[in-house]
């Protein structure tokens, strides 16, 4: 919120720059991406034969590379991208590059405000993570799923703690892998593991793991739940508690647990991305309540509304009063708030954002080949080429839209909405 005080939220459109112009310059523009403020866009160039550099608002980095990939904006508004040199990869940020490089990296992680960075890396035959340029101590025979906690300050992976050849099938399911954090794997191994995440404060893990062939658990610090299940889904902590909750699948149906024991008093033929409100008094969930039929349940309890093809992206409002997510019936997609859909229908329909008080809901949408954003279910911006998700002004009285529109060239527009009739 502090960052958000300060971006310039004077109500107007602003062309910031024309991106045609890049592409008259550079043999390839790729890809765009916007800084979460809007006053900055930047794309991946190719300056010379074999050179590829980063173009922001028209300038480009001093530094080529042999590639450049993953390009992004952090909560900060700083310019990061994966880059190599004469075949070594490392990450570069605001076109300043790390001293340390690696075989190859990927899957770059950002703290919540930006001020920690860390990504996978490959040294030889062996995998590792890399925070804010510092290497882990320890390496591993594979490492994937990483994850860092919300304040940046440790991060954890999926590792192969033993060595066993690709047919020892016998080897393979003793257990071979576990949870490293921070470059620490933990005592015990197991089949599988799965999506491990961090408590809202960082101090503990949780993850999915398969304890052999046909049983799945919870594991949190090392230590496994003792009930064992067919089948889990994706752990969270609560804020509130600290308890651990995961979706599993009974002889029943699909319910949710909490510390190895049910939790909800109804069973569902799925259940999986389960969210906590911010104050941790209330879990949704996407469910299906029959075979086919998707909706979102509250503390259990399913909404009225159900839809044919899909339910995702599920968001609380910051007060933990409301609940928002996309549905897919009949081909159409639309915004559902609180278990009522929007009266639009769209080709195509983005995660919703809630306003700070919680009172009013904008998402990106997609009709008819074109782009805008929507606001309790009306259009309140001209159609574009692109845009990007909103942003509500702190007070939650205006929006903040950035797109690209074509006219005169292909334009990167910044526009403040005021929301308030």
């Amino acid at each position: 919120m502090d960052q958000l005080n300060q971006w310039d939220w004077d109500t107007g459109r602003r062309e910031m720059t024309n991106i045609s112009d890049w592409e008259e310059r550079y043999s390839k523009a790729l890809d765009p991406v916007v800084s979460p403020d809007g006053e900055k866009i930047a794309a991946v160039v190719q300056t010379d034969e074999g050179v590829f550099s980063v173009c922001e608002n028209g300038e480009a980095w001093e530094t080529g590379f042999d590639k450049v990939w993953s390009l992004c904006y952090g909560p900060d508004n700083r310019l990061m991208g994966l880059v190599s040199d004469t075949g070594s990869w490392t990450v570069a940020v605001d076109g300043t590059a790390w001293e340390d490089t690696y075989d190859f990296v990927w899957n770059p992680l950002v703290s919540s405000d930006g001020q920690h960075i860390a990504v996978m890396a490959q040294q030889a035959t062996r995998h590792l993570m890399v925070q804010d340029a510092v290497a882990w101590e320890s390496d591993f025979g594979q490492a994937t799923e990483a994850t860092m906690s919300t304040d940046g300050l440790k991060t954890a992976a999926v590792v192969q703690t033993v060595a066993a050849k690709e047919g020892d099938i016998f080897e393979w399911q003793k257990g071979c892998y576990s949870v490293a954090v921070n470059g620490i794997p933990w005592d015990q191994n197991f089949v599988n593991v799965y999506e491990p995440t961090f408590s809202p404060d960082g101090s503990r893990v949780a993850a999915t793991v398969r304890t052999s062939l046909y049983e799945s658990t919870i594991v949190v610090d090392g230590k496994p739940w003792e009930k064992r299940y067919p089948c889990v889904w994706h752990p969270r902590f609560s804020p509130k508690t600290g308890a651990v909750t995961a979706p599993v699948k009974t002889p029943e149906g699909w319910t949710l647990a909490e510390n190895g024991f049910p939790l909800w008093n109804r069973c569902f033929t799925q259940v999986w991305h389960h969210r906590y409100s911010p104050d941790g008094n209330r879990i949704a969930a996407i469910v299906a309540p029959k075979f086919g039929r998707w909706t979102v349940a509250l503390d259990g309890q399913p909404w009225s509304t159900d839809f044919s093809d899909l339910v995702d992206d599920l968001v609380f409002s910051p007060n933990g009063n409301r609940v928002a997510c996309v549905a897919k019936n009949k081909g159409k997609y639309t915004i559902v708030v609180d278990g009522a859909p929007w009266p639009g229908h769209y080709d195509m329909a983005w995660r919703p954002v809630f306003s700070p008080d919680g009172k009013t809901v904008s998402a990106k949408v997609k009709k008819n080949g074109r782009y805008t954003i929507a606001v309790n279910g009306r259009p309140v911006a001209k159609e574009l080429e692109a845009v990007w998700n909103p942003v509500f002004s702190p007070n939650g009285d205006k929006l903040l839209v950035r797109g690209l529109q074509s006219g005169s060239g292909t334009q990167y527009i910044r526009q403040v909405i005021s929301l308030i009739a």
